[in-house]
């Protein structure tokens, strides 16, 4: 079990998207956080599930492969 915490930064980062769309994802319960006094904390092991429950989503859906067609 890994035991880094991660900021929101570093996770926007990670994932190539903007801070607010990280909040988003935790305000709506897409992405799981943890706050630690006044701010927002992720577990490495959640961003990881977070990728691997999209990147499910987008196969079953076929999302992947209209990305391929263009």
């Amino acid at each position: 079990m890994s035991k880094e915490l991660l900021t929101t930064s570093e996770v926007a980062d990670l994932l190539k998207v903007h801070e607010v769309t990280v909040r988003r994802w935790v305000s709506d319960g897409t992405l799981k956080a943890y706050k630690v006094g006044r701010v927002l904390r992720f577990k490495t092991e959640d961003v990881e599930k977070y990728l691997e429950s999209v990147s499910t989503s987008a196969i079953r859906t076929g999302a992947i492969k209209d990305d391929l067609e263009r």
